[in-house]
C-alpha cells in the first residue's frame, strides 16, 4: 500500500506532469465525499440523503443565485473540481487525458493548468450571465434553486484549444473510424448548444463558455499574445547565466525565437501539423521541451 501511494504521489507531484496533478485532484475530491457518503448510508439508512454530500454541495457548487454566491465566493473555483457521480467523472477525465496529451505535446505542459483554471472560471460566468439575465431563465427564478458541478468546462478549454491549434489532427474513434479534430469538437458543440433547453442547460451552458476561452485564447497565442504562459513568465526565475558572444560550440542548441514559433503555429492551424517539414517540427519540438 505504501508502495502504491508513493506511486500515487510521484506521478501527482514529482513527475511534472500536469495532467496527472489534475485528475489525481479530481479523482482525490470524489473519493473523499463519496465514500465517506457511501459509508453514512450503510451505517443509516438509505431513505435519508447522506449529509456528507448534501454540505459538499451546498458549499462547493456554483450557485447562480448571486446573494449566495457572494457568501460562498469561492465556488467558480471548487465547482471544477466536483462530478456528480461515476460516469461524469469518468468521461471527463478521459477527455481530459486524451486531449491534453495532444495539447501538451505541441505547447508543452506549463499552460495546462492556467487554461483550465481559467476555462472553468468562464464557464462559471457564462452560466451566471445565463442564468440572471437571459429571459428563459429570469421568468422562472431558476437562479433561485440552480447549481452546477463538474470540470466539463474545463475539459471544454483544453478540447476547444486543442482542435483550434491542431484543426487538422485525425484521431481515431470506436465504430466511426479517423475523424478529425474541428469536426468532433463541432458535433460536441452543437450537441451542447441544443441542450441549453433541456434538463442540463446550466451545466451545457458552461460547456461553451470554457469552449469559448479555449478557442480565444489559441487564437491570441497565434498573434503572439499567451496569457497563460506571461502569467507563468512572472514568476519564473532569472537564469544567472550569461551567453558569451561568439560561441563556436556546435552542440549549442539555440531556443527558438518567439516569432518563429507563432509562424509555425499558424501554419499548423491553417495546414495540419503535416504540412511542416523537418526544421519547422525540431524548432516546434525545442520549443515544447523548454516549456516542459
Amino acid at each position: 500500500m505504501s508502495t502504491l501511494w508513493q506511486n500515487i504521489q510521484y506521478k501527482m507531484l514529482r513527475s511534472g506532469n500536469k495532467l496527472n496533478l489534475l485528475i489525481g485532484i479530481n479523482v482525490i475530491v470524489f473519493l473523499a465525499i463519496n465514500i465517506p457518503a457511501t459509508l453514512e448510508l450503510l451505517l443509516t439508512s438509505f431513505s435519508r440523503p447522506s449529509m456528507i454530500s448534501f454540505y459538499a454541495d451546498k458549499y462547493l457548487q456554483l450557485p447562480a443565485h448571486l446573494p449566495t454566491l457572494l457568501i460562498h465566493f469561492w465556488t467558480p473555483l471548487t465547482y471544477s473540481f466536483m462530478h456528480a457521480g461515476i460516469l461524469h467523472i469518468l468521461f471527463n477525465m478521459l477527455w481530459l487525458y486524451w486531449m491534453g496529451q495532444i495539447f501538451e505535446e505541441y505547447l508543452g505542459n506549463k499552460r495546462t493548468i492556467g487554461l483550465y483554471i481559467l476555462g472553468g472560471l468562464s464557464g462559471a460566468l457564462f452560466f451566471l450571465l445565463a442564468y440572471n439575465l437571459l429571459p428563459a431563465f429570469t421568468s422562472v427564478n431558476a437562479a433561485a434553486e440552480s447549481t452546477i458541478v463538474g470540470a466539463s468546462a474545463s475539459v471544454m478549454a483544453i478540447v476547444v484549444a486543442t482542435a483550434t491549434l491542431l484543426p487538422n489532427y485525425t484521431i481515431s474513434l470506436i465504430l466511426i473510424g479517423p475523424v478529425k479534430l474541428k469536426w468532433l469538437v463541432l458535433v460536441i458543440l452543437v450537441i451542447d448548444f441544443l441542450g441549453t433547453v433541456g434538463p442540463n442547460a446550466g451545466g451545457e451552458i458552461a460547456h461553451l463558455g470554457g469552449a469559448l476561452f479555449g478557442f480565444i485564447y489559441i487564437k491570441q497565442l497565434q498573434k503572439g499574445h499567451d496569457w497563460i504562459g506571461g502569467i507563468s513568465n512572472l514568476f519564473k526565475s532569472r537564469s544567472k547565466l550569461k551567453v558569451v558572444p561568439g560561441n563556436s560550440n556546435k552542440n549549442t542548441v539555440e531556443f527558438p525565437r518567439q516569432e518563429e514559433i507563432d509562424r509555425i503555429l499558424d501554419k499548423i492551424s491553417q495546414s495540419g501539423y503535416d504540412s511542416l517539414n523537418k526544421q519547422e517540427r525540431e524548432i516546434l519540438f525545442r520549443a515544447s521541451k523548454n516549456e516542459k
